[in-house]
């Protein structure tokens, strides 16, 4: 109710004033000493203001011509999570620290892990039950789904669920770490490297505001991931009074903003402000990664906002459009028409639908009969050459056996021919 009734204050200060809110969504993650950043100082021939930090931070740079100044993140990109296209950025490739947005990564690599399956026992080790920061607040002994620790991982960023889960899948923390580095390297995050499942400070853990952005999108390609970045609330079962636990999600714009569904939010003294937000509209997907923002939810809808205003979804085919046609071996009817078995519709960023290229895979015949509907190949679609996605392809209507010694031929003559292409 306490959370509710903040939640209620909050969406009327961003409808009226768009006043910073703050603080009753931040998590308090962990305590820790600010270090100098491996990006090194700000750049020159830009504007520059204060983030309300310490007296001795620098100020955030703005480079010229930024399309969003009032925006106070350090770091901060939107990208159509289909198509990988930014939207806007600022300084998205500089290295900085992702607090407990590290978690995103912790899901996708505990989700992609082939030994384990959600429905797991997990039992809490005294190492996880001890950690410090934002907490399930597991306890030593305790035995508790994966799938439910998952969730309280993400929704309350719990450092000893994400402890729980690294142990559980990996054998240790520490092996679980690599496994993340390597899976984020194979997802084209090249600047990011990990050394704990949740986000606890480290100078030699580190991300870029793209990377996080690439994580991101590769998530949304699971539905269990985004099932779980979605979700509101979710009660988790104990095996001792109260038998229960409610969990709400600590991310605002699930709560207040039209399509949000992410993402996760993080904090420590030497990361700053940072969140990970997502929503989807007419079948546009966007991630906004905002790292070290004194204003993170505002700045995370000014982005949202503007990142729509910037692409919007196209139909590219139509349900039943015909698209090829190919031979028909030893049938009735010489040829056959290949439609589309469904609609598609595509993100188009800033009004050019240039970069798409359409590929028709199909064979070159088919052997009678053919049955209406059958699945005979697919429409590949690209974006810069890499792949986006995909329509089946389906006859359009029956076509039979020519019952007499050519078709026959041709039917034999198409098996021999089939086997070499």
């Amino acid at each position: 109710m306490r959370r509710k009734t903040a939640l209620l204050g909050a969406a009327v200060m961003l409808a009226f004033s768009f006043s910073p809110v703050l603080a009753a969504w931040e998590e308090a993650d962990e305590s820790a000493v600010s270090v100098q950043m491996e990006s090194g100082q700000p750049q020159t021939g830009g504007q520059q203001h204060q983030t309300g930090g310490e007296p001795e931070d620098p100020p955030v740079y703005i480079p010229p011509g930024d399309a969003l100044p009032h925006v106070t993140a350090r770091s901060a990109v939107v990208m159509d999570a289909l198509t990988g296209e930014v939207l806007y950025q600022r300084c998205m490739d500089e290295r900085r620290y992702p607090a407990s947005t590290t978690k995103i990564m912790s899901l996708i690599t505990a989700l992609e892990s082939d030994k384990v399956s959600l429905d797991d026992a997990v039992k809490i080790s005294a190492a996880a039950a001890d950690m410090e920061g934002s907490t399930m607040w597991l306890e030593y002994g305790e035995r508790y789904r994966l799938e439910d620790l998952l969730y309280g991982m993400m929704l309350v960023s719990g450092n000893d669920a994400a402890a729980a889960v690294a142990e559980h899948v990996a054998g240790s923390v520490q092996k679980f770490a690599r496994r993340m580095t390597e899976k984020a390297q194979e997802i084209g995050a090249k600047n990011t490297r990990f050394t704990n499942s949740c986000g606890l400070h480290d100078p030699r853990h580190y991300t870029t505001a793209h990377d996080l952005a690439l994580i991101t999108a590769y998530g949304y390609k699971n539905s269990v991931f985004r099932k779980i970045v979605s979700t509101k609330e979710r009660r988790v079962p104990l095996v001792k009074p109260p038998f229960s636990r409610e969990l709400e999600n600590e991310n605002m714009l699930l709560w207040i903003y039209p399509g949000a569904n992410g993402v996760k939010t993080g904090y420590t003294d030497a990361s700053g402000r940072c969140v990970v937000t997502a929503a989807e509209r007419d079948g546009v997907q966007l991630i906004a990664v905002v790292l070290d923002g004194i204003y993170m939810w505002n700045d995370s809808i000014a982005m949202l906002d503007y990142g729509f205003r910037h692409i919007e979804a196209r139909e590219f085919v139509k349900k039943g459009e015909k698209l090829a046609t190919v031979a028909v071996a030893g049938g009735k009817e010489q040829t056959v028409a290949l439609v589309a078995e469904k609609e598609l519709r595509l993100p188009v960023p800033n009004g050019d639908a240039s970069a798409y290229r359409r590929e028709i895979k199909a064979p070159n015949s088919l052997e009678a009969p053919v049955r209406r509907g059958e699945k005979a190949g697919e429409a590949v679609y690209y974006y810069k050459g890499q792949k986006v996605a995909s329509v089946p392809l389906t006859a359009e209507s029956h076509v039979g056996r020519e019952n007499s010694f050519l078709g026959g031929l041709a039917r034999f003559w198409h098996r021999i021919t089939s086997l070499f292409t």
